[in-house]
């Protein structure tokens, strides 16, 4: 499956996902129902939709980064493989480096490690060639780690903070509920548990946001470790090779 088919099914999986949870919030109730989402939106105040929207936002934002963070891996994935098919036949580390695509991780890392062979002089020649070299490959495994894990802590902030906004609108929204009822001057069933229901649905809609989040984080993470294996294992394999005195 192409990483452009992948995304679309995501995207229409999380579409999907996001309807039939709003349908299921609704409880099946007719479109004028003064229950439910719609009538939550309708009847708050600016405070209330504020929150929302930065639900909204922040679960936009999580299922972005999960998706494209998963495409990245993917990429990375293939460029492993086409590194361990072309780039060990080749003669040199220069002619292997070129076999990898522009963009690949493991095309970087070998050119990291070939410039720092290139550049060790003048005050850098104090150094051991042997340290000097590993200092260079280990620098473009630092980069590659860091552009996977770039968003990693957006994950985090919306796993563990999405709970306490839900929160925040369910409380306002009670408060102001019960406002209404305390000027109206009436408290039977039917006007607590329309405004009470509608301010517990924040909560939830904060849950619904925190779970994928959080699950997504970790699920990365572990992803994270495999590919960074794969990375590993290249550079000290690349970094043996440019030690070996082989023409580069």
């Amino acid at each position: 499956m192409s990483p452009t088919s992948f995304l679309r099914r995501a995207l229409l999986l999380a579409a999907s996902t996001f309807v039939a949870t709003a349908a299921c919030a609704q409880g099946g109730a007719a479109p004028d129902s003064p229950y439910g989402l719609q009538a939550l939106w309708t009847q708050s105040d600016g405070v209330a939709k504020a929150v929302l929207v930065i639900l909204a936002v922040m679960s936009i934002g999580s299922w972005y980064v999960i998706i494209t963070k998963l495409l990245e891996q993917l990429r990375i994935g293939g460029h492993a493989k086409r590194a361990a098919r072309d780039f060990w036949t080749a003669g040199t580390v220069q002619a292997g480096a070129t076999q990898l695509a522009e963009h690949s991780p493991f095309r970087f890392i070998a050119e990291s490690g070939l410039a720092a062979t290139r550049k060790h002089g003048g005050l850098h020649a104090q150094v051991d060639f042997n340290d000097w070299v590993d200092l260079a490959v280990h620098r473009a495994i630092e980069r590659v780690q860091r552009s996977l894990s770039s968003g990693l802590s957006f994950l985090a902030t919306v796993g563990s903070t999405s709970p306490f906004i839900g929160l925040f609108g369910t409380v306002w929204g009670i408060y102001h509920a019960l406002t209404a009822i305390g000027i109206a001057g009436q408290a039977s069933i039917d006007k607590v548990a329309g405004p009470v229901g509608e301010a517990l649905i924040m909560t939830a809609i904060g849950l619904a946001v925190a779970v994928p989040a959080v699950l997504g984080y970790n699920w990365l993470l572990r992803r994270n470790s495999a590919v960074m294996d794969e990375v590993r294992d290249f550079s000290g394999e690349l970094h043996s090779v440019l030690l070996s005195g082989q023409p580069a």
